[in-house]
């Protein structure tokens, strides 16, 4: 079922966006991931979050500021059954148009999002990790 997030969640989405970005991008160091970890969960506070509960168990996230999909999340057990196909069409609903930020080496969230309708947009080199990411959009 998904739902908003609620404060008493940020523990299991912490847990699932740490091994999700471990798992996501060997290409990056663990400690960049580690590093960043306590300034993600700021903005994941401020961000409009939809999760997917399962048996009272979180088992993903979606995180919104405004049209821009700060990331979608999946618990490594529970990836490939659909959860972050049906996050993301909640947050379609209810947008015309959502933009987004991905690896180049991430090609299985390429794949996903290509199925998802969303195009590149732009590319660029980021800063801190030095990978280039590539910007993409979807529109209804």
């Amino acid at each position: 079922m998904i739902r908003n997030m609620k404060p008493e969640d940020m523990g299991q989405i912490m847990d699932i966006w740490l091994s999700a970005n471990l798992d996501a991008h060997p290409f990056i160091p663990e400690e960049y991931w580690k590093k960043n970890k306590q300034e993600a969960g700021t903005s994941i506070l401020q961000a409009e979050v939809y999760v997917w509960e399962d048996n009272a168990r979180l088992l993903g996230f979606i995180g919104l500021e405004k049209d821009y999909i700060a990331g979608i999340f999946v618990d490594r057990a529970a990836r490939s059954q659909g959860i972050g196909t049906r996050l993301l069409d909640r947050v379609k609903e209810n947008h015309d148009t959502l933009t987004l930020k991905v690896y180049a080496k991430n090609e299985r969230a390429l794949r996903f999002y290509e199925r998802a309708g969303f195009r590149m947009e732009a590319q660029d080199r980021e800063e801190e990790t030095g990978e280039m990411e590539f910007l993409l959009r979807w529109t209804k």
